[in-house]
């Protein structure tokens, strides 16, 4: 199992195409991509084809999906992109209450009805904020999974942990829902604070080992994609957690 590396992670890196070429050096060609290296999809994809790279997955917002979707679909097409997730909303739009969460996962369920219909798959990636219970108890992130029954989830376990609930308890509950994994570490407490507190893959405290046996246990066909909110060496990140997710799955067990 080859891991995707999510973009968002190499954004301070000096230039998103010269990034292309030196991933395959690092063992990754398989990238998930984000809004800022959709500007000139053409050019970039180009890029990739030269340099053996693909993008299977990427982040789209839903403003820009419901705003222009056959312009959405022009960037996901022209990439090679064949699952979308919406991956994050604003504090100022998050829903408060259980009426509002189920207002968005109308939205996502029609947005996965329109990708559907044009054989791409849709669903959402969590951050923390969709875990923290509403006032009447519910969680947002089981309204989501319950009331938008055609959207799949891309699971960021990490933020699961952050939010203080059990990753693996998820794993099993929404097993048949996952799609892609986002896989990054935490760093120990009070350490990595230049870098938020995270830490590159196998140097944390997320038991990785644990986790990744329940997703391969849950599906055979997920998309695993690297990711560091904040690394202080995007390369270092990127070649260390390649390195550890090899370790890690090949430790699973079919």
């Amino acid at each position: 199992m080859t891991p995707a590396l999510q973009l968002y992670s190499m954004r301070d890196f000096h230039d998103q195409i010269v990034l292309l070429a030196e991933l395959p050096t690092l063992g990754i060609t398989t990238v998930e991509g984000y809004g800022g290296v959709y500007q000139n999809p053409d050019d970039y994809r180009i890029a990739m084809d030269r340099h053996g790279v693909s993008m299977p997955s990427g982040h789209v917002a839903l403003d820009d999906i419901e705003a222009d979707f056959d312009a959405t679909m022009k960037r996901v097409t022209t990439l090679g992109i064949r699952r979308v997730f919406a991956p994050f909303l604003a504090p100022e739009h998050r829903p408060d209450t259980a009426a509002g969460w189920t207002a968005l996962a109308d939205r996502l369920n029609t947005a996965a009805r329109r990708f559907a219909d044009r054989g791409i798959t849709f669903g959402w990636h969590n951050h923390d904020f969709e875990f923290a219970p509403l006032d009447d108890g519910r969680v947002p992130m089981d309204i989501l999974l319950t009331s938008a029954p055609d959207i799949v989830w891309e699971a960021d376990l990490a933020w699961i942990v952050r939010a203080g609930r059990d990753p693996l308890a998820y794993v099993k509950k929404y097993g048949d829902r996952l799609s892609a994994v986002h896989v990054k570490d935490i760093a120990a407490q009070g350490t990595n604070l230049d870098q938020d507190g995270w830490a590159d893959l196998g140097a944390g405290t997320v038991n990785w080992a644990a986790l990744l046996q329940a997703c391969k246990d849950a599906s055979p066909d997920l998309i695993y994609a690297l990711e560091h909110d904040k690394p202080a060496d995007p390369l270092a990140f990127a070649a260390a957690s390649a390195a550890a997710f090899d370790t890690l799955w090949g430790a699973t067990h079919d």
